[in-house]
C-alpha cells in the first residue's frame, strides 16, 4: 500500500506469512500508521528481501511449508549484515515451548494469534524505539572513539567526553536497570564489558502457571498479558519485599534467586517464604477473580556463576548443575506444591515444615530424595 505524499514513513517493516490474509490484515494496520510495509509469502523470499534492501523490523511467522521461522531468523542472525534487524515472532504457537525457541533462535518478541491490531502497533513501535536507540548509542560511541584517537587531551575533548557520558548515562540508565540488577548495571555503566562471576551459595526458584497454557488459547492477546502481568507484577513485589533478584520470565515461567548478585545471609529462608507466599498470592487472586491456575515450584540451593550475555540485548542469567536440578524440581513436581531437594530440606528443616515425597527420577541426576515444602514453623 502506498503512503500519501504528505505522509512521514516511520520505518520499513518485512511482514513473513504464508497466509495471505494475515499479509493483507498486517500490510493495512501497519501502512496506517505510517510505516513502509514489505511482504513475503515464504521463508527464502524473505532472506531475498532482507538481503536487497534491509528492513527496520520483521514480523515473522513460524509455520511456513518450504522453511520455517526458526530456520529464517537462525540465518539472519548469523549475518554480521542482518543480526541486528529485530524480529518479532507472529505465531499461533501458544506452548512455552515454541516461544522459548523462538527467543533462543533470536526474536525479542513473541505475539501469539489471533492478534490484536493495537498489541501488534505497541509491540512494533517499542521495538523500534529500543532498536533506534541502540543504532544512537553506537553512533555516539563511534564518535567518541574517533575522538579520543585523533585528538589531544584539551579542555575542548574533556568536555565533550563529559557531554558523551551524560547522554549515555542518561539514555541506557532506564533501560538497563529495567533488565539488570542495579550492582550489574552500575558495572556496565562504568566500563566492565564482561561480567562472569561464581557463587558459591545461592537459592534458585523455578515457578510454572498451571492452567495458564490452556486459558490463553480462548482469550485475546489483550486478555492474556493482562492476567500474566497481574500475577507477576505480585511476583515482583514480594522479590523486592523479600530481598531477592528476579532473573526472568520465559511465557508463564518465572525465576527469581537468593544471595546474588550481593551476598545475603537469609536468601535460603527468604526464598523458601516467597514460595509460599506466590502459592498464597495465586490463591487469593484465583478466589477474587474465579480462576483455576496453580502453581508448581522447585528450590535448590548450591554453587552458580552468573553473568550477562547479550550484544543488542542485554540479559543477566545463571548457569550450572544447580540451576538445572533447582529446573527439573518445578517440571517434575506437582501442581499446587513447593518440591525441593534434600539440600534445602537440611537448610530449613529447622524453621520450616516438610513432608518427604521419596525418591524420584531426575534426568541426568538419577533418583533423588524430594520434599515438599509446606509452611513456616
Amino acid at each position: 500500500m502506498n503512503q500519501p505524499y504528505f505522509e512521514k514513513i516511520k520505518g520499513t517493516i518485512l511482514i513473513v506469512d504464508d497466509s495471505l490474509n494475515n499479509l493483507t490484515l498486517l500490510e493495512r494496520i501497519l501502512s496506517r500508521k505510517g510505516y513502509k510495509v514489505g511482504l513475503a509469502s515464504s521463508g527464502k523470499l524473505a532472506l531475498d528481501s532482507v538481503n536487497a534492501t534491509q528492513p527496520d523490523l520483521i514480523l515473522l511467522d513460524i509455520m511456513m511449508p518450504d522453511m520455517d521461522g526458526y530456520e529464517v531468523c537462525s540465518r539472519l542472525k548469523s549475518s554480521d549484515r542482518t543480526r541486528g534487524i529485530p524480529i518479532i515472532f507472529l505465531s499461533a504457537l501458544v506452548e512455552v515451548s515454541h516461544k522459548v525457541k523462538a527467543f533462543n533462535a533470536g526474536g525479542v518478541d513473541y505475539i501469539t494469534k489471533p492478534f490484536e491490531p493495537v498489541e501488534v502497533v505497541a509491540r512494533v513501535e517499542n521495538q523500534l524505539r529500543l532498536r533506534e536507540l541502540e543504532l544512537q548509542l553506537t553512533e555516539k560511541n563511534k564518535m567518541y572513539r574517533r575522538e579520543i584517537a585523533f585528538r589531544e587531551q584539551t579542555e575542548i575533548e574533556a568536555r565533550l567526553l563529559l557531554e558523551t557520558t551524560k547522554f549515555q548515562k542518561e539514555q541506557i540508565e532506564d533501560l538497563l536497570l529495567n533488565i539488570l540488577p542495579k550492582p550489574i548495571a552500575e558495572r556496565l555503566q562504568n566500563g566492565q564489558s564482561v561480567i562472569a562471576d561464581s557463587f558459591s551459595d545461592v537459592s534458585v526458584l523455578f515457578a510454572d502457571l498451571v492452567g495458564f497454557t490452556s486459558f490463553s488459547s480462548d482469550k485475546t492477546a489483550a486478555e492474556t498479558v493482562k492476567v500474566l502481568n497481574q500475577i507477576f507484577s505480585e511476583f515482583d513485589q514480594l522479590s523486592l519485599q523479600h530481598g531477592l533478584e528476579k532473573i526472568k520470565t520465559i511465557g508463564d515461567a518465572y525465576m527469581v534467586v537468593g544471595g546474588l548478585p550481593q551476598a545475603q545471609e537469609n536468601h535460603a529462608s527468604a526464598i523458601a517464604q516467597m514460595a509460599l507466599d506466590m502459592q498464597a498470592a495465586v490463591t487469593r487472586f484465583n478466589a477474587k477473580n474465579n480462576y483455576s491456575f496453580s502453581l508448581r515450584i522447585g528450590i535448590n540451593i548450591g554453587a552458580v556463576v552468573a553473568g550477562v550475555i547479550g550484544l543488542t540485548k542485554f540479559s543477566y542469567d545463571l548457569w550450572g548443575d544447580t540451576v538445572n536440578v533447582a529446573h527439573r524440581m518445578e517440571s517434575n513436581g506437582i501442581p499446587g506444591e513447593i518440591q525441593v531437594t534434600d539440600v534445602v530440606y537440611d537448610r530449613l528443616k529447622d524453621k520450616f515444615a516438610f513432608k518427604m515425597r521419596g525418591a524420584i527420577e531426575i534426568k541426568g541426576k538419577g533418583e533423588m530424595i524430594v520434599y515438599l515444602l509446606l509452611r513456616r514453623n
